[in-house]
């Protein structure tokens, strides 16, 4: 056999795909990435959706787990090209009494607006803050004896609770209704063990470094990855949607950055019987539909918390959001469902003309739906920002199978590469010694399918390159 191609392949240029293939070609390996759409990103882009001048992220767009990335944190992402915004408040969360709950960069002046909460909320997360650097890389990593093993099982115990138990520390409806936003962002019923982790998670990344806005958009994420692997010597393809390992070229490691439905189609044919059987079973969670609006003010929330927020959680108190969140699971849409906004251009002048604005958005439906919540999602701002209709400009919708078309990764409009729950969480997508290899030698899984799963923090990337340095180059890192 003669030298390959390459010594390794990278399908997929998403944050995990863009985080594998650096951590390869830092080895001085030689590397290519595939990517099928013109444009490299996955869920890193953003275009003019709506209006000349608008630019919006056509996925993720808030950015507290790249901030605080481990593996992110080691590369020079800034001497190429990144550099990121702190709104004042990382998120709000306003009430139907023109109130509302915020998280801001203060842990202490976070607590003290929860009222009679305060003391409940510094006993749950000033632990937390102080832990987090320590537990940072194995919480978002494999499942693996930890390095700090007291501060990983204080974690751990809160953690793996259902978002409605963890609530019961909570009295008050700003505690509780703050805390069952942070903890919707795991996208399923609240009532699932494991859905308190995502809050916790969220809410001391706002304590410890804020929750970042990429200046000029989510897409200068991924333009700076790409950037920075390309100086190290690694080449990019674009426009080629792989479907069969055939028409890869030759490399002794092949790494997907796909969920498990499209690597069976690409590779199934090579798999064990067993864990193939894995794969199929693998199971997909609530999809989302999205807006974007070009605005020509910014959005007039009656609490003026909320005109400070990067972000703002909208859906009033926790009973509100837990029902959603379950009817969404139970394949039904919610008259008043959770939804998630941003509001950028409050904080990068580069995303509006001046003066005009820009707003994202989305809610949780059923997995492959194809409803237009369009004017359910735009009443439930209205009703905390009365006169927002009034400032739409333009707009642009997606349902499920739009957020699939935009990116294959999202199987019926699922963001998160497949449910985040007890039975995914460590065996994500199978139960192996490792979640990054497949039953095929040489070939890797290094999507939001494996641990820690969704999020732009490129460690699902980083830990299956660091399999396959192991495995197939005998390089340890």
């Amino acid at each position: 056999m003669g030298k390959p191609d390459f010594d390794a392949v990278v399908v997929g240029s998403g944050p995990n795909g863009l985080a594998a293939a650096i951590a390869l070609q830092q080895q001085g390996l030689s590397v290519l990435i595939i990517e099928g759409k013109d444009e490299i990103g996955g869920g890193l882009r953003s275009a003019e959706l709506t209006l000349p001048g608008f630019v919006h992220d056509v996925c993720s767009a808030i950015h507290p787990l790249a901030i605080g990335s481990p593996f992110f944190n080691t590369l020079p992402l800034q001497d190429h090209g990144l550099s990121y915004v702190f709104p004042d408040l990382a998120a709000a969360h306003p009430f139907d009494d023109g109130t509302a709950a915020v998280l801001g960069s203060s842990i202490e002046e976070t607590a003290r607006l929860l009222g009679t909460d305060e003391q409940a909320y510094l006993k749950l997360l000033k632990p937390l803050v102080k832990d987090w650097p320590n537990i940072a890389a194995d919480v978002l990593g494999p499942l693996h004896f930890p390095k700090h093993p007291i501060a990983m099982a204080k974690f751990g115990l809160n953690a793996l609770t259902s978002a409605t138990f963890l609530a019961k520390r909570f009295t008050t409806k700003e505690a509780r209704g703050l805390w069952a936003g942070m903890a919707a962002h795991s996208i399923q019923p609240l009532s699932n063990l494991t859905t308190s982790a995502i809050g916790l998670v969220l809410m001391a990344a706002a304590h410890l470094k804020g929750w970042a806005i990429p200046v000029g958009g989510s897409k200068e994420i991924a333009n700076a990855l790409a950037s920075y692997f390309i100086s190290l010597g690694g080449k990019i393809e674009t426009g080629r949607f792989i479907k069969s390992l055939d028409e890869l070229p030759s490399s002794k490691a092949v790494l997907f950055d796909v969920t498990p439905k499209q690597l069976l189609q690409i590779a199934g044919h090579k798999f064990s019987a067993l864990y193939k059987w894995q794969l199929e079973r693998y199971r997909y969670g609530m999809g989302v539909f999205k807006v974007d609006w070009a605005l020509d003010e910014a959005i007039p929330f009656t609490a003026k918390e909320a005109r400070r927020a990067g972000t703002v959680h909208i859906g009033n108190t926790l009973e509100e959001i837990t029902l959603s969140e379950k009817l969404s699971w139970q394949g039904k849409h919610a008259e008043k469902p959770f939804v998630l906004l941003a509001q950028q251009s409050l904080f990068d002048t580069s995303r509006a003309p001046e003066g005009k604005h820009t707003a994202w958005a989305y809610c949780h439906v059923p997995n492959g739906s194809v409803t237009d919540m369009t004017e359910t999602i735009e009443k439930q701002i209205e009703r905390f920002a009365p006169g927002f209709r009034e400032r739409i400009l333009a707009k642009h919708t997606m349902n499920t199978a739009q957020v699939e078309a935009y990116n294959p990764n999202y199987i019926g409009g699922d963001i998160n590469g497949g449910v985040i729950d007890l039975g995914q969480i460590f065996t994500r997508p199978a139960l192996r010694s490792s979640p990054y290899r497949t039953s095929a030698k040489g070939l890797y899984l290094c999507s939001s399918s494996t641990p820690p799963g969704g999020g732009v923090h490129g460690m699902c990337g980083y830990h299956a390159a660091k399999r396959a340095l192991k495995d197939v180059f005998s390089i340890s890192i």
